[in-house]
């Protein structure tokens, strides 16, 4: 039988795959450690699936989430269905769909609000403006670069991510901040978030200066990530329309069992629903 034994020259050319499939580049980054990763703590020993198995209960051992572990497996499927060795892949974890969203991790509107004011007294016009753009429009933080001088002008952005192609609408208020902002940059063609390098803005760049603001604004950290916006734009949107198919449309996901995620009610929330059932007499 053959000794499967994971190289460098594997996990390299791993990688590739997943660019040329046009995986998203945190996809790509993701995937790409945890192979490597599995490939340390193989230390030199064989890929079996026994060893995998060994791999996914030590991962449970140290205290990780199911969701988590089962992020890593599916890292794990990716690259054996890559090198062939299907008969490698291991069960994932089973996980009961959450009932209630964690209240200390949601943003309120209120709350973004205060975000907003405390990028403008601090006068950081291009992240107020930024976060503006990812919630009033819904998208993804890797979609910011698809926000043009030319899209602010149509009033909609053609985004092409995950082999998919979708159109954004961009509300006129937004349009015209946009353009004031690209004006006031000498921004006349492409993108209009840039650095002071005219290169775009990286996820990492955008992350480290929401986080940066969260103490002046009064919010707290773990509320403060690009992903949230586009969740309060979620919640937002289906308060006005209660159309999920609508909502997966937008948001530009394939299953609308993703969409009813972003939907999932606060315990504090369900609480008031069943104490407006009023049946304990």
């Amino acid at each position: 039988m053959e000794r499967r034994i994971i190289t460098g020259e594997q996990l390299a050319a791993f990688r590739r795959r997943l660019q040329e499939e046009e995986r998203s580049p945190a996809t790509v980054e993701k995937y790409g450690k945890e192979a490597a990763r599995f490939a340390v703590w193989l230390e030199g020993r064989p890929v079996t699936k026994e060893a995998a198995v060994c791999w996914r209960e030590e991962l449970l051992a140290k205290g990780l989430s199911p969701a988590t572990v089962n992020g890593k497996l599916a890292a794990l499927d990716r690259l054996f269905r890559f090198l062939g060795w299907e008969d490698c892949r291991v069960r994932h974890l089973r996980v009961q769909r959450k009932l209630f969203r964690d209240s200390n991790r949601e943003l309120t509107r209120e709350e973004y609000g205060r975000l907003l004011a405390a990028c403008r007294a601090g006068g950081q016009e291009r992240l107020a403006l930024l976060m503006e753009a990812i919630c009033a429009t819904g998208i993804r933080v890797s979609e910011v670069r698809y926000l043009t001088v030319e899209a602010a002008r149509m009033g909609r952005a053609e985004v092409s991510l995950k082999g998919k192609i979708r159109t954004i609408l961009i509300p006129g208020k937004l349009s015209r901040k946009l353009l004031k902002y690209a004006k006031k940059q000498k921004t006349v063609s492409g993108e209009i978030f840039l650095t002071r390098n005219g290169t775009g803005l990286s996820r990492k760049q955008i992350w480290a200066e929401m986080k940066a603001v969260c103490k002046k604004a009064g919010v707290a950290p773990g509320k403060v990530f690009p992903h949230n916006l586009r969740h309060l734009f979620a919640r937002t949107f289906y308060r006005v329309c209660r159309d999920v198919a609508k909502l997966a449309d937008v948001l530009g996901h394939s299953s609308i069992e993703t969409t009813r995620i972003y939907l999932i009610s606060t315990g504090d929330e369900h609480a008031r629903v069943l104490e407006r059932l009023r049946l304990i007499l």
